[in-house]
């Protein structure tokens, strides 16, 4: 959905029905449902006052058979409207004990930065399996940001999944995830798994230029994805420093909410390799 949005969307089509569309959002009626019970009452993301009118604007979403394009600028709008009042540290793994300052506020829908048409356009959003996917993918520059470790997106932010899909599951745990959440596994989730799938992807790719993002963290090593890319071109390898996930600056702790140990460093590596068919300078690229 948010690839429909930013992506598919052109803003030249789309902006002013949707603006119409979260004027008309904007008037509903709170009304709390399957939303506010699993995430406001059972788990604690987001404040029942809030969590009605999340329900109430999802409803009414559902009710307006939108085209896609509109109907992902509205959900788009919701979702980040919602993530701005959370009381989480970032992802859905878990919620803070106490309201975050944020999540007090009122939620306040927003219109999405949608882009301006390209002239080579339209561009197109697709959602499936990347290994499938890859053959059929003939571009100048391709870029990849595949999972690096076992913690799925679908696990990290599974309340996203269910206001999107509105399929209004069933949850469990604490953190109260969708069920599905045991069984939609990906190969990229697992270090026996990603590295033939990302072979695979690489492999089936039509394009001279390709720009693939990891981590130092992650299941595969800098020299096996150096390995993995150079039939593709010459690699080059650029290391950006950054600071680790907010969980690690906040410590680990047990169920009961205590500390009971340290984190062991607070920056990782983010590695952006680079591969071309014909030998390019990145500083003259830059």
């Amino acid at each position: 959905v948010l690839a429909t949005a930013y992506v598919q969307a052109d803003r030249e089509r789309w902006l002013d029905r949707a603006e119409a569309v979260l004027a008309e959002l904007r008037t509903v009626t709170p009304e709390a449902g399957w939303f506010t019970k699993t995430f406001c009452e059972d788990a604690r993301y987001f404040t029942p006052e809030n969590g009605a009118v999340i329900d109430a604007m999802r409803d009414r979403i559902a009710a307006m058979g939108l085209e896609p394009e509109l109907e992902a600028i509205a959900l788009v709008s919701l979702m980040e409207a919602a993530d701005r009042v959370d009381s989480t540290a970032g992802l859905q793994m878990a919620y803070m004990k106490s309201w975050a300052a944020r999540a007090l506020k009122p939620l306040e829908l927003r219109m999405p930065d949608i882009l301006p048409g390209v002239a080579d356009g339209p561009c197109r959003a697709t959602h499936r399996d990347a290994v499938e996917l890859a053959p059929e993918v003939e571009a100048e520059l391709v870029y990849l940001d595949p999972p690096y470790n076992q913690h799925s997106y679908l696990g990290n932010y599974h309340c996203w999944e269910s206001l999107v899909l509105w399929d209004k599951p069933e949850t469990y745990g604490i953190a109260n995830k969708r069920i599905d959440v045991k069984t939609r596994k990906s190969a990229f989730n697992s270090k026996p798994g990603i590295a033939p799938a990302l072979q695979a992807v690489i492999e089936g790719l039509k394009a001279p230029n390709l720009i693939v993002s990891f981590n130092d963290e992650g299941y595969l090593g800098r020299d096996q994805l150096v390995e993995m890319l150079s039939g593709r071109g010459e690699v080059q390898v650029i290391e950006i420093a950054r600071p680790r996930y907010v969980g690690a600056r906040i410590g680990i702790h047990n169920p009961r909410g205590e500390k009971v140990g340290a984190v062991g460093r607070l920056r990782n590596v983010e590695y952006l390799f680079v591969v071309s068919e014909r030998p390019v300078s990145l500083a003259d690229a830059a």
